[in-house]
C-alpha cells in the first residue's frame, strides 16, 4: 500500500466511525469554539482599523504608518500560516491552537499600553503571526470532527465567523473609544482571547487524524476518550498502517506540475487580487469615513455595514453554490462587488452609503470565502491542505499591499471616492480570473 492510499484508508476509516449515528454534542461544541475562535481572530485583526484614527492622533502617527500597522499584522498571518502551521503536523494541533491563541491574547493586551510605532509593529506582527499559525489547525480539528454530509456547512459556518467578529467588534469599539480610549478596544480582544485558551485546553480534543496518522504517546487511549466523548464505538487497536507507508510530504512543486501550473497561478492571483480590495476596506473604511467629515462613531459603524453584508453573503453563497457553478458564481459576486464600489464613489450625499456597504460586503465576501472551496475542489486529497495553504498564504500578500497603498493614497491627499474607484479595479481582474478556474 503507497501513502496516498494508506492516508485514504485511514481517512475513510475515521469517516465512517463518525457518519455512524447522529452528530453528538461533543462534536458541536467543537464546532461553536471553532466558530467563537474565528470570530475572536476577526476582532483582533480588524481591531486596528476602529482604532486607527484615534491611535494615529494620539500617537502622532501617519496615515502612511497607520497602512504601515495594517499591513504587518495581515505579513504575519500570511507568515504564520505557510510557515509556522505546518508544525501541527508534528506536535499536533490541539497544541498549535493552544500556543497560537495564548500568543494572540497578550499581544493584543500589551498593544494596549504601547506608545511608540515600533511597538505596535512588533506586536501586531505576533498578533497576525498566531493568527496565521492556528487558522489551518481550527479547520482541520473541525472538519475532523464534523460528519461528512455536514462538513460544508460546518466548514461555511465558521469562516463566517471572522466577518462576524470584525462586525461586532463595531458594535464595541463604537461606544468603548469615546468614554475609555483606544485602549479599551484591544485589552476587551485580549482578554476575550486569553479566555479561549483554556476552553481549548478542556473541551477541544486532538485532531483524530494526527493521532492515527503520526501515532504520539497515549494515541489509542486519546482517540478513545474522544470517541466515547461522541458516543461512537471505542477501539480495541489503532487501525494497521502499512509497514512500508511513508506518509508523502506534498510541496509547492507538486502545485506547479505542467497539468496544474495554469490553474494554481491563475487561483494565487485571484486570492491576490481579492485580498487586496478585502483588505484595503477592512483596514480604512473608519479612517476614510472620518476624513470625509462624518464622526468616529460612524465611521465604525461603516465598518459594521461591510462586515455584515460579509457574513449575510458566505452564508447566502453557500447556500447557492449547490445549485449554481461555483466559479460563475464567484465571478458574479466579485464582479458586482467591484461595480457598487464604484457606485458608491458616485453616490450623492442623499444615498444612503451604509446599506451600499453592505451590499459591497455581502457579494465581496461571499465571493472570496467561494475562493476557499474552489481551492479544496482544484487538488487531489494527498496535495490539498498544501495547495489551499499555499493560495491563502501567497494570496495574503495581497492583503499587505493593499493597506499599505491605501495609506499612501490617504497621506497623498486622495478623496475616499478616489480610493474606492481604484480598488474596485483589482476586483473587476479577481472577477475574471475566477470564471477562467471553471470549477462546478
Amino acid at each position: 500500500m503507497g501513502a496516498s492510499s494508506s492516508t485514504t484508508a485511514n481517512s475513510q476509516f475515521l469517516d465512517n466511525t463518525l457518519d455512524s449515528g447522529g452528530i453528538s454534542a461533543a462534536q458541536m461544541m467543537i464546532i461553536a469554539i471553532a466558530l467563537i475562535l474565528n470570530i475572536v481572530d476577526g476582532y483582533d485583526v480588524t481591531a486596528m482599523a476602529f482604532t486607527a484614527h484615534s491611535i494615529g492622533e494620539a500617537l502622532s502617527i501617519s496615515p502612511a504608518h497607520l497602512g504601515i500597522l495594517f499591513s504587518v499584522a495581515l505579513a504575519g498571518m500570511m507568515v504564520g500560516a505557510m510557515f509556522i502551521a505546518p508544525f501541527s503536523d508534528m506536535i499536533g494541533r490541539r497544541k498549535m491552537l493552544l500556543i497560537s491563541v495564548t500568543f494572540i491574547g497578550i499581544s493584543v493586551i500589551i498593544t494596549a499600553y504601547s506608545t511608540a510605532l515600533w511597538q505596535m509593529i512588533l506586536l501586531r506582527g505576533i498578533t497576525g503571526l498566531g493568527v496565521g499559525s492556528m487558522l489551518a489547525s481550527l479547520t482541520a480539528i473541525s472538519s475532523e470532527y464534523t460528519p461528512s454530509k455536514y462538513r460544508s456547512l460546518a466548514v461555511v459556518t465558521i469562516t463566517a465567523g471572522y466577518p462576524l467578529g470584525a462586525t461586532l467588534g463595531g458594535f464595541i469599539a463604537a461606544p468603548l473609544i469615546p468614554v475609555y480610549g483606544w485602549q479599551s478596544v484591544f485589552l476587551v480582544g485580549g482578554t476575550a482571547t486569553l479566555f479561549m485558551v483554556p476552553v481549548i485546553y478542556f473541551l477541544v480534543p486532538e485532531s483524530l487524524q494526527f493521532l492515527v496518522t503520526k501515532r504520539p504517546p497515549n494515541a489509542l487511549q486519546t482517540l478513545n476518550a474522544a470517541l466515547t466523548r461522541m458516543n461512537k464505538p471505542t477501539l480495541n487497536q489503532l487501525p494497521e498502517l502499512a509497514q512500508e507507508a511513508k506518509i508523502e510530504k506534498a510541496n509547492v512543486l507538486s502545485l506547479l506540475t505542467e497539468s496544474r501550473r495554469l490553474t494554481t497561478i491563475t487561483l494565487w492571483s485571484t486570492f491576490f487580487f481579492c485580498f487586496i480590495c478585502l483588505y484595503f476596506l477592512m483596514s480604512w473604511i473608519p479612517k476614510l469615513v472620518v476624513n470625509s467629515g462624518l464622526s468616529e462613531s460612524e465611521g465604525v459603524y461603516a465598518a459594521v455595514a461591510l462586515n455584515g453584508g460579509g457574513v449575510i453573503g458566505i452564508i447566502v453563497l453557500g447556500w447557492v453554490s449547490s445549485r449554481v457553478s461555483l466559479s460563475k458564481l464567484i465571478s458574479t459576486f466579485l464582479s458586482l462587488a467591484a461595480l457598487f464600489m464604484m457606485v458608491f464613489a458616485s453616490a450623492s450625499a442623499s444615498v444612503n452609503l451604509l446599506l451600499i456597504l453592505f451590499v459591497i460586503g455581502f457579494f465581496l465576501q461571499g465571493g472570496f470565502t467561494g475562493l476557499y472551496a474552489v481551492a479544496a475542489k482544484i487538488y487531489p486529497t494527498e496535495i490539498r491542505t498544501t495547495g489551499v495553504g499555499w493560495a491563502i498564504g501567497l494570496g495574503r500578500s495581497g492583503a499587505v499591499v493593499g493597506p499599505y497603498v491605501g495609506g499612501l493614497l490617504i497621506a497623498g491627499g486622495y478623496s475616499m471616492e478616489t480610493n474606492f474607484f481604484l480598488f474596485a479595479l483589482p476586483l473587476l481582474i479577481a472577477g475574471v480570473l475566477s470564471f477562467r478556474l471553471a470549477v462546478k
